[in-house]
Order: C-alpha cells, then structure tokens, then sequence
C-alpha cells in the first residue's frame, strides 16, 4: 500500500524540492549505540541497525565500526553520517559509541569522547560541564538502551541500564572549527544533534520555489490563514494553538524574506510566524535570511529591547554579554522582563515593512526550543502598520 503524498505542509514542500533527506549526528549515534549495547548483551552486532526516530520513521544504518573487548566489559560501533543532499559540514563524519557496564543503580551515564564539545557557557539547553549531547538524542539513545535491555538483557521498560555511553566523531575538533561551537563556548569538537533525527537539505532556490508552491497550495485550497515554521518544533506550536490544517503549514526555515515577498505578491488574509526565540530576533533586526552563517543574534539589540522593557543597568549589561539568545532570554524571564514578547513585536513590524502594505494581518510567536510559547505579538493589518 503506497502512502498518499501530501498536498501541502513540510513533507510536500520537502516532495517538490527533488532533494533527497539525510540523518542527524544524533539519529547516527543512537544507531550506533543501539549496536554496540546489542553486541555487549548478545555477542553479536546487527548490521545494518535499525532504530525508531521521534516521528516513527525506522531508518536502518550500516555499520562502519565495530569493536567487542574480549572480556565483554565494552563494545564499539561506528556509522558514517549520511546528510542527503544537505550541504552539512559533518556528512560524511563517522560517528562512534562505545558502551560499558556501570554498577547496579547508576543509570545511563554519556561522556564526550574525542571530537565531541563540551559545553562551558551558560545559555545553552544543557548544563555546564555537560557532553555537548543535546536532549532529542540523549532521549533517543536513552529508549533504544532500554529497549535492548528488554529484549536482550531481561530488563525493564520502566528502567533504564546501567551503562556509560561516550559517543564520539572522528576529526569532529577540525569539523567544529567550521560551526559556531567555539564561539557559544561549545569546546573540543561537535555538538550531537538533532530533533526529528532526519535532515532536510536545504538548497535555497529549490527551497524558496518549495515556499512558493506551498503558498499557492494553501491559496488553491481556501486557506485563509498561513503559518510560516521554521521548522517541526515551530509547526507542532502552529498546530495546537491555532488547529490549521496540514496545507496551510509553510516549512519557511531560514527564509522568512522568501515567504513574505511572495505572499506580498499572493497574499493570504491572516500569516502567523512562529519560530525560536533567536532565530526570530533576527528578523526582528531586519534580517531577511536567518541562517546561522548569514546573520547572527546581535546581542546588542537584545539589551536596547530589554531596556525597553523595564531592565536595568545591570540587566542591560548582562544581556549585552550574553552567550546566546536563550541565555538572555533565561536571564529577562528571571527578572520578569517581557523580551520575548518585545521581539515577536519588532519581528512582527519587521514583516509588516516587507509586505509593504499588502493586505495580509501577521502576528509572531516566539518558542524556546522544547515548543513553549515565550513570546508573542498581537495581530496586526497593513492599516495599522502604515498609518
């Protein structure tokens, strides 16, 4: 039985662009720590490896690596990152696990092996000292243990093993040098990704025709209010607080100039944006591509805004000198300072100028990266934004 394309949302827009899906470093090292805690219980790799991602699908992996110390205390494996046909530093990297045995009551324990940062800035969705594992994975790696446990090892679904997990990328300190992961304070090598478990490549001309097919679909079909994503975090948030259908969903990722110069030229009554917080305080500046290489946080305007809001001098400087956006988000939120709502406002106008008046009302809604609201803006027209 073939399953019916779409005919709008994310999985259309990713259908027309011709460009084929890879993996997360995070989905690769739950592959290949799901093999090598199989290999310590059973003696015995599978290759390929097959594993469940966030949202069912079950890719298989080939091994690349695999290592069974003679004595059973640990076992390794190895799966080289395939990124499709998304220009990602890292396709290509061999992503490594290796799994030991813990005393009874320890739980799942994860190190930085080699070519893995290590976080040592606040800001950050993990703790600092902590493996640059980010929580999707950690999760990840977390069921699939526990479920090999199950399977092989008489475990129980309702607890965890009692392993270590040191995941690690070969010549993954170079790869980092051509990230941001030196300057959020991420050292040593990469960071483990990942909160779909599937990479969607991103050309820019077929993802900006992606958006305008989208936009033409949801027009066709009577749509008369859009929301652009930057991504399936930021579509969930959509979904559940406005209940919009599945063609009426704009996958806008980095390209919000995209999605408001062609609804601009085919407009839709109502466009809500909805995205994380940083990303979002970028168009809140005025930039029009929100790609991590092509603009950045300006911490800066963070600060004015925060002013704006009631911080202090002390405040101000803080956010000045944040390491991220969340941290200064994290910081505002502490001391009731509204910066989320104060950017979806200043994204919301941003977005407004661009649509130059076309009649299409907007609001924005800020995210944090686990989907909860942080921020968000009233419902603006074209009347109000030019008067």
């Amino acid at each position: 039985m073939t399953e019916r394309a779409p005919a709008g949302g994310r999985g259309a827009q990713l259908a027309r662009t011709g460009l084929r899906s890879g993996w997360t470093t995070g989905a690769c090292a739950t592959a290949a720590t799901t093999a090598a805690y199989t290999a310590l219980l059973t003696g015995a790799f599978p290759d390929p490896v097959r594993i469940t991602l966030p949202k069912g699908q079950t890719p298989a992996f080939a091994l690349a690596v695999e290592d069974l110390a003679p004595d059973g205390s640990t076992a390794g494996a190895g799966v080289v990152k395939d990124a499709g046909d998304d220009p990602d530093v890292t396709h290509g990297a061999l992503v490594r696990s290796t799994v030991r045995r813990l005393p009874a009551g320890s739980g799942v324990r994860f190190v930085a092996g080699p070519g893995v940062g290590t976080v040592t800035r606040p800001g950050l969705p993990l703790e600092v000292g902590e493996p640059a594992i980010n929580p999707v994975p950690r999760r990840m790696m977390r069921e699939h243990l526990t479920e090999v446990a199950v399977v092989h090892g008489g475990g129980s679904r309702d607890r965890e093993p009692d392993v270590e997990v040191t995941i690690s990328v070969d010549h993954g300190e170079e790869i980092a040098r051509s990230t941001w992961n030196p300057r959020l304070g991420i050292l040593g090598g990469l960071s483990i990704l990942g909160t779909t478990g599937v990479v969607v490549p991103y050309s820019c001309s077929a993802w900006i025709d992606s958006i305008r097919r989208g936009v033409d679909v949801a027009l066709a079909a009577g749509r008369d209010h859009l929301a652009a994503c930057t991504g399936s975090t930021s579509e969930r948030t959509v979904v559940a607080e406005y209940g919009l259908p599945e063609d009426a969903l704009l996958d806008m990722g980095d390209f919000a100039g995209a999605v408001l110069k062609y609804v601009r030229r085919h407009p839709a009554p109502r466009l809500t944006i909805c995205g994380g917080f940083a990303k979002l305080s970028k168009l809140a500046v005025g930039h029009l591509d929100l790609h991590s290489a092509r603009s950045a946080v300006d911490k800066g305007f963070l600060a004015e805004l925060a002013r704006r809001g009631g911080a202090g001098d002390e405040l101000v400087t803080a956010v000045a000198g944040a390491n991220t956006g969340l941290d200064a988000l994290q910081r505002c939120r502490a001391a009731n300072v509204p910066l989320g709502d104060l950017v979806a406002v200043e994204a919301r106008d941003q977005a407004l100028a661009v649509l130059r008046g076309a009649p299409v009302a907007v609001d924005v809604v800020c995210i944090d990266r686990a989907g909860t609201v942080v921020g968000r803006s009233a419902v603006r027209g074209p009347e109000t934004a030019l008067g």
